[in-house]
């Protein structure tokens, strides 16, 4: 039997800017049914630089979906389905950091989690499951995306917090204050619940966190306005496609499960006793939790 999440095939979540995927080979937009509901999109599969990848338009292309309306869980459970192994996100946030100026990428390692509409685990009643987030990211595809970056001269900053925030309005200054006050680097709207369904699912996950705005705190600069948003989105758009072609030759070597543990999340993670779990729960998490359910 192979090792869990072998052999890699890359995802990729394009957020805000992010509609495709520059470069791709073989390419077929193709619809994956999830027992979660309905993702944003089809899916983009095909090639890049022999390495097999799976893109997702977050708000579906023309972007059609405001970020409380997304359905997380189908879109991760539908990567999964389609043979996706590792994610990277790429996301429009606002910086919370004078040193993070608009046109930088940040390859975040934390996140701090204020949604409050939105539905955060595949499992619930009749299948309990609690995953680890301390560290809630994928260090190996980190140190990827920092080289590829590196080797392209992005100068993205490795590290950083991102606060994840309901929306979708933009922040009141009292609270783009608050959060600088907690430490925060960035602020967006998106990958929260995101990372942790990854976390669930047993996928590798990364965040390429790519600044539009200075937020509402800086007093040199305008309040964030969406034209403000978009003219700067194009210019990171641009960036962030040559990034994924730039990371993909990394990762098709890999032969084994990733060694950070991303591909054994679930191990032991599930609480509720065989004979106790509801059989119809279990059936919608079969890509999800498969390997470990029927273990």
């Amino acid at each position: 039997m192979s090792e869990p999440g072998t052999p890699p095939v890359l995802g990729v979540i394009g957020g805000s800017g992010v509609y495709d995927i520059a470069g791709l080979e073989n390419t077929q937009w193709r619809r994956v049914e999830s027992s979660f509901g309905e993702p944003s999109d089809e899916l983009l599969f095909g090639t890049l630089d022999g390495q097999p990848l799976v893109f997702l338009p977050r708000h579906g292309r023309g972007h059609r979906i405001p970020p409380s309306g997304l359905n997380f869980r189908a879109n991760i459970d539908a990567l999964k389905r389609a043979g996706v192994t590792e994610i990277v996100s790429l996301s429009a946030v606002g910086s919370l950091k004078e040193t993070l100026s608009p046109g930088a990428f940040v390859i975040v390692d934390q996140f701090i989690d204020r949604s409050f509409a939105r539905e955060k685990s595949f499992f619930g009643p009749g299948l309990v499951a609690h995953v680890s987030m301390g560290h809630p990211v994928c260090s190996r595809l980190g140190d990827a995306l920092e080289a590829a970056s590196g080797e392209l001269g992005l100068g993205a900053v490795r590290g950083g917090t991102y606060l994840v925030m309901e929306g979708p309005q933009f922040s009141t200054l009292a609270e783009s204050e608050l959060y600088r006050s907690w430490g925060c680097d960035v602020i967006g709207m998106t990958n929260m619940p995101e990372a942790k369904l990854a976390r669930e699912a047993e996928l590798c996950y990364a965040t390429v966190a790519m600044v539009t705005d200075y937020d509402c705190w800086h007093q040199d600069h305008d309040h964030v306005t969406v034209d403000q948003v978009i003219r700067v989105l194009g210019e990171n758009a641009e960036r962030a496609r040559a990034l994924i072609k730039q990371l993909a030759p990394k990762l098709r070597d890999r032969t084994g499960s990733c060694p950070a543990g991303c591909h054994h999340a679930l191990d032991a993670a599930l609480i509720t006793q065989p004979e106790a779990r509801d059989p119809a729960l279990a059936a919608r998490l079969d890509a999800v939790a498969g390997r470990v359910l029927r273990g």
